[in-house]
């Protein structure tokens, strides 16, 4: 424990440092864990192994080959040029429509994909408009992540809670979605709050009208044929569950139709890969896995559940907090899988488990929004702003990221306290 713990803290302290390269950062560190874990005996290559995600990384991987070939069309100018007429260039209105439009997609898409799917979109409107992309891509991370625990396919920990506590798409709407509500309001205020500053820059509404989206589009028979990809690759996401498919699987699918239809120039599709973030997730499966094999996240899950014995309202929201603030250092797939047999067991000594199957959801959902990190989604829009002349720094995503998590597990627990008070949960 106190080896993998060691490593972990290291690792995470050069990634937060920003002097080297976070996949590099990673990299080393998941290469330690595996070496020391060997030496100690509780962690070698099949272990690291089985510890990736590789419906993650899929997912990613599928993603970024659709958005990548969809990139080249044009599409994308062509709805940015649509979207800055419609606000009539005030960044604040822009703000409010990406804000609500990326919070509606990652209630039926996980935040991953609405992510790869709103954040080009972004970026061609900030250059169309002259203004910075960052309060942008960090609205639409962290209101996805918050808008995608609302619904049981919104958030990969969500789908492993419904499939653990048998709990269906309407158990998670009629539980989640009015807390989730509640949640974009407050977080939607805080974000035009602190990145006021950068939204006070606005376009001339006539220079926009000026503008002719249809020049931006440079393929559309191509923008056409993905468009057909992308909305069956959706609607495959909607029914992956029934038809046996992982959502990795169909990203992969999306994207092998794309590559098969299209035939692009492969290097041009490489290009557009984020292999640098897709390394850097593997290695983070494995530091965590590292972890969990020396049992140090079922030691932490095990301390916050033991609060039962004061209550479930404590219960609860010791789930809930205690899951937020790992969920914003580690990835909340590991964590969610060990806190679920705890869960469970209690429910087999007789606790009322109920309510903590939605604190859980609760805590890993909002609590990924601490740092840029807390999620798949905030490392994807870090990602893509690396591409810009204003990267997003941890620093600058810390200071809003925090604030707005700190928001939602506020009215998470409010929420809590009311709903085991009233007997709803």
């Amino acid at each position: 424990m106190l080896a993998s713990s060691l490593i972990f803290v290291l690792t995470y302290a050069g990634i937060f440092s920003e002097q080297i390269h976070r996949t590099i950062v990673s990299f080393a560190g998941a290469v330690l864990m595996i070496a020391v874990g060997g030496w100690l005996s509780f962690y070698d290559m099949p272990h690291a192994s089985a510890a990736i995600d590789f419906n993650t990384i899929s997912l990613l991987l599928g993603m970024m080959i659709m958005v990548g070939i969809i990139q080249k069309t044009g599409l994308f100018s062509y709805l940015a040029v649509r979207a800055a007429q419609f606000t009539k260039g005030s960044s604040w209105r822009m703000m409010l429509v990406l804000g609500l439009l990326t919070t509606v997609v990652s209630m039926v898409l996980d935040n991953v994909t609405t992510i790869l799917v709103v954040a080009p979109v972004t970026l061609s409107i900030a250059e169309l408009t002259g203004v910075t992309p960052i309060p942008y891509l960090i609205g639409e991370a962290i209101l996805s992540n918050t808008g995608g625990v609302a619904t049981l396919i919104g958030d990969p920990p969500n789908v492993l809670i419904g499939s653990a506590a048998n709990l269906s798409f309407n158990d998670f709407l009629v539980h989640l979605a009015p807390i989730v509500v509640f949640a974009w309001i407050v977080t939607q205020g805080i974000l035009l709050i602190i990145f006021r500053r950068e939204l006070r820059h606005s376009t001339d509404p006539e220079t926009l009208t000026r503008l002719d989206a249809s020049r931006a589009l440079a393929d559309p028979k191509t923008a056409k044929r993905m468009l057909i990809v992308l909305f069956g690759t959706i609607l495959l996401y909607l029914i992956h569950d029934r038809i046996g498919l992982m959502p990795g699987m169909v990203a992969l699918i999306g994207a092998s139709i794309a590559l098969l239809w299209i035939r692009p120039p492969i290097e041009e599709v490489m290009h557009e890969i984020h292999w640098d973030v897709l390394l850097f997730f593997i290695c983070l499966f494995i530091i965590v896995g590292g972890l969990e094999e020396a049992g140090v996240l079922g030691l932490i899950a095990q301390g916050i559940t033991g609060l039962t014995s004061h209550g479930i309202i404590v219960a609860a929201l010791a789930v809930m907090w205690g899951g937020a603030l790992l969920s914003a250092i580690v990835d909340n797939i590991p964590f969610t899988m060990a806190m679920i047999p705890i869960i469970a067991g209690l429910g087999a000594g007789g606790v009322e488990i109920g309510p903590l199957w939605w604190a859980l959801a609760l805590g890993v959902g909002f609590g990924g929004n601490g740092t840029p990190i807390g999620s798949t989604a905030n490392v994807v829009a870090v990602s893509l702003s690396e591409r810009t002349d204003t990267p997003i720094t941890f620093r600058t995503w810390t200071k809003s990221g925090s604030i707005s998590a700190l928001a939602c597990l506020i009215v998470g627990s409010i929420a809590l306290i009311l709903a085991i008070g009233s007997g709803f949960m």
